[in-house]
């Protein structure tokens, strides 16, 4: 009876660990979405054993490429698949894992903004991606290796590198980046690997100076200056291909070198001209000290009889320093009520330094945040600044004398009133040395003004308007953003006079999109989430390159009542008056009431037009889906000018996002994913022939553009 006894307990734990290797083999729902979407989006290739499109069981059935720890998985490795398509849009759903590698593949389209946020090891070699780099990788603390190298990525490489302690491969050689390198690559400080050749960098290496490198190509780009001497004590070095200065380096050129006082190499030469530099250069300062010291007090005499800030007055001035999470600690005093919590307050009162709109250039890759440094910034460096992150850090807007206000707007008079806002009015702030700003008095004092500062000054966004300053004075609480000269969509929309430019389609999709990531931004990047609570076209500025700032992010709390805030035509049919009926779908509602405008060139509500017409989306809902109709709904300023089917593709993003119900409306992610799509069929006609013909291209055309 006792080995029947034994085989029943051998029997009954065979069976008990068949059952926890079934449970553990339950792969977690969150990864299977993820995959489920990246499956769809590399177009369900069949070499995937295993995948699928909906469902499934990673971790138990053995998906291909897939590598699991418990119930998560933990590696994706599908390199040298032949896959194509694109990376989709969930991949911040896979939270534990760490190997994410799609290299040698056919891959396109933007890398999503958001990768697997644990990532030790990404590998996205060897595609055709196009864009930036996304910014989500700043945040990657644990990311050792990044590997981006023979895609087709453009622009400029944002400033994202301070958080990344552990990086030390970084391969972005064979792409089309151009501009500076960004200041950041000096603080990766176990960076052993770095490859940028083959790319259209500018300027100088110097911020590579302080590295300590196994390996370095720098080879064919476009640096310029000279090579400094510690690159030498690198095992592997290439420089060839660049613009290097053929003359001798200044004397303190050398100065900067891996910090080893190595003598011996002859990286340090003699310092005596530097220190006599440092001598002669302390003098000159001192001697300019005084001379601003004396004409500051000559302009404070004065300023009373002026309306304008003087332009000699504003030459030279930078904004007050911004100051990083490691040292703001040194600089929260009890500061006079001009004065930001985390700032020094200002030495004089005006800050006007900011660079006018036709100084940069705009993209739809993101910008960084605020350079951690601890010196005042140049005009054109804070049109640079920023890509799309909310940070923790202390307040970033300068703090301003309510007297440079005053004199900047004329007292707030009626000849600088640009309009009335949802919580205030506007007023134009001009400068005589052409800086021109936007100033919003808020007329609620409710709230906690200043934690309100703390709370949008973290916004860092291109398409979201950038709080730049602020004041807080007894009676008088003023937001300064900058003054988007080209007013809002709502005014090009729908009062421009008979001599202005339409938007052509291709501006009307590529403002829908930019407004879209900065809406997706509020809702899925940031932490917690924003709900905007007042999308509409007013609320969407556009620069002089016509490209969208959404106005009024972080400002939902001063909204007492949301349906008089968004006026008519814009209510989503959830919103009863209670705060709690408007979510972030109520957005997604609005914003589609914004693409509606867009398409038609109608105001949200118009009580001149036929009773039947006069609520937009109750109008058009029902013709969205009607080709025939659509075409006679398109604003006539378009004179016909657009691809048939991406209008078609345009109008279903929109009726997706009016939807009655809320819990049908798409994630403003996947609005994004979808307008994406828009911009680049949109190009690909205008490549193909231009908008002028758009309209009259073929059925076979079309397909090509939409498949």
């Amino acid at each position: 009876m006792v080995p029947l006894a034994l085989l029943y307990v051998a029997h009954f734990i065979f069976v008990l660990e068949l059952f926890i290797v079934r449970i553990s083999a339950e792969t977690d729902s969150s990864d299977v979405s993820a995959l489920n979407v990246l499956y769809k989006s590399l177009n369900s290739p069949s070499q995937l054993a295993g995948w699928k499109s909906n469902g499934g069981d990673p971790c138990g059935k053995s998906w291909k490429g897939i590598a699991c720890l418990d119930a998560s998985v933990t590696e994706i490795n599908l390199s040298g698949l032949g896959l194509t398509g694109t990376l989709g849009y969930q991949l911040s759903s896979l939270a534990s894992v760490t190997n994410f590698d799609l290299s040698k593949n056919n891959l396109h389209g933007d890398i999503p903004y958001q990768l697997p946020p644990s990532s030790i090891h990404i590998n996205l070699a060897g595609n055709a991606f196009t864009g930036g780099i996304p910014y989500s990788i700043s945040e990657m603390s644990g990311l050792e290796s990044l590997n981006l190298a023979n895609n087709q990525l453009s622009g400029q490489v944002s400033d994202m590198f301070s958080k990344l302690p552990k990086l030390s491969n970084l391969d972005l050689s064979f792409n089309r980046f151009s501009g500076n390198l960004p200041q950041s690559f000096g603080s990766l400080k176990r960076l052993k690997t770095l490859y940028l050749q083959n790319n259209q960098f500018t300027g100088s290496v110097s911020s590579l100076a302080s590295l300590h490198l196994d390996s370095l190509n720098i080879q064919n780009n476009q640096f310029t200056g000279w090579i400094p001497d510690g690159f030498k004590k690198f095992n592997n070095f290439q420089a060839g291909g660049n613009s290097w200065s053929s003359s001798q380096a200044p004397p303190h050129y050398h100065v900067y070198n891996n910090n080893n006082d190595d003598r011996s190499s002859g990286v340090f030469e003699d310092k005596s001209p530097v220190i006599n530099g440092l001598v002669i250069g302390g003098a000159i300062v001192a001697v300019l000290f005084f001379i601003t010291v004396l004409l500051t007090l000559v302009k404070k005499k004065s300023s009373h009889t002026v309306h304008y800030i003087d332009e000699s007055d504003s030459q030279g001035r930078s904004f007050t320093p911004l100051v990083n999470h490691e040292k703001a600690a040194d600089h929260v005093d009890v500061l006079p009520s001009s004065a930001a919590v985390g700032l020094k307050a200002p030495s004089s009162g005006r800050n006007s330094s900011f660079s006018s709109e036709n100084e940069f250039k705009i993209k739809f890759y993101s910008k960084p945040p605020p350079s951690e440094r601890n010196s005042s910034f140049s005009e054109n460096d804070f049109k640079v600044k920023f890509n799309s992150k909310r940070n923790t850090d202390p307040i970033t807007a300068t703090a301003m004398l309510l007297v440079d206000l005053q004199a900047a707007t004329g007292g707030f008079s009626t000849t600088r009133f640009v309009g009335k806002g949802s919580i205030g009015c506007v007023y134009k702030a001009k400068y005589a040395d052409g800086k021109v700003l936007a100033v919003k008095k808020v007329d609620s004092t409710s709230l906690d003004f200043m934690e309100v500062i703390s709370d949008i000054s973290k916004l860092h966004h291109l398409n979201i308007s950038e709080l730049v300053g602020f004041c807080s004075e007894p009676g008088y609480n003023l937001l300064v953003y900058e003054y988007e000269r080209n007013g809002s969509l709502h005014d090009f929309l729908h009062l421009s006079d008979d001599y202005s430019k339409p938007l052509t389609w291709e501006t009307r999709v590529r403002i829908a999109l930019g407004t879209a990531r900065a809406v997706e931004y509020l809702h899925e990047v940031c932490s917690p989430c924003i709900i905007h609570k007042n999308i509409k076209s007013a609320n969407i500025l556009l620069d002089v390159e016509l490209n969208p700032h959404l106005s009024d992010c972080g400002l939902a709390d001063f909204f007492q009542d949301t349906s008089r805030t968004l006026g008519a035509g814009y209510q989503p049919p959830e919103y009863n008056g209670a705060p709690s009926d408007y979510t972030m779908k109520s957005d997604v509602y609005c914003f589609g009431v914004v693409m509606l405008e867009l398409l038609t060139g109608r105001k949200p509500f118009d009580s001149s037009k036929p009773r039947a017409e006069q609520c937009l989306v109750r109008w058009v809902r029902p013709q969205l889906h009607d080709i025939d109709a659509l075409a006679q709904l398109v604003d006539p300023a378009l004179h016909g000018l657009y691809p048939p089917k991406a209008l078609s593709r345009f109008a279903d993003v929109i009726s997706l996002c009016v939807q009655s119900e809320p819990e049908f409306r798409p994630p403003m992610s996947e609005v994004v994913q979808a307008l994406v799509l828009c911009v680049q069929r949109s190009s690909i006609s205008k490549k193909l022939g231009g908008e002028s013909s758009a309209s009259r291209r073929s059925d076979e055309s079309d397909h090509y553009y939409y498949g």
